[in-house]
């Protein structure tokens, strides 16, 4: 079963980042103003939520989850964010944030084999469930779609950069 005590302490790291990203990267893909990135970080909270009251969930996503209940962890995980995307544009967000879910998933595929899928494919959830949060387009929540173009295309990258289908 692994846990943190697999990974380097610069691999669990990029683990916690991961889950930050894989919402982040749909949020910048296509922001949707206050309300909008309201609705998104309480759609990437409640996915931390779910898998730490989930009984199938997965032992290094418990891990992972577990570490963000710790204020060390959540602070490690803000720590990380800051330093990459630190200087970024707006529209590098988004490569940055694809490029970590990329070197996250290649950590695990080595690491953690066994979990890998599980782990890649509840980042990829995470990052469904944030672009599902908001609608985009429209005016005052009238019209609109539930995904847009920009973050369809987005979950597309995510996928590949974790080596998943699509």
């Amino acid at each position: 079963m692994p846990d943190k005590s697999n990974f380097t302490p610069d691999e669990w790291k990029l683990l916690l980042e991961s889950v930050m990203m894989a919402g982040i990267a749909v949020s910048a893909a296509e922001p949707s103003g206050l309300w909008g990135l309201l609705k998104e970080s309480f759609a990437e909270s409640n996915a931390l939520m779910t898998a730490k009251l989930d009984p199938r969930a997965d032992a290094l996503i418990k891990a992972v989850v577990a570490d963000f209940e710790a204020a060390d962890g959540r602070s490690t995980a803000r720590d990380g964010l800051k330093e990459k995307l630190a200087g970024c544009k707006p529209a590098e967000i988004k490569a940055k944030c694809i490029e970590t879910l990329r070197q996250a998933g290649g950590v695990v595929d080595a690491k953690a084999p066994g979990d890998a899928a599980a782990f890649k494919g509840w980042l990829r959830q995470i990052s469904q469930h944030v672009a599902e949060a908001s609608k985009e387009g429209g005016f005052l929540g009238i019209g609109g779609v539930a995904v847009s173009e920009a973050e369809k295309a987005t979950l597309t990258e995510i996928a590949s950069a974790l080596r998943l289908a699509a």
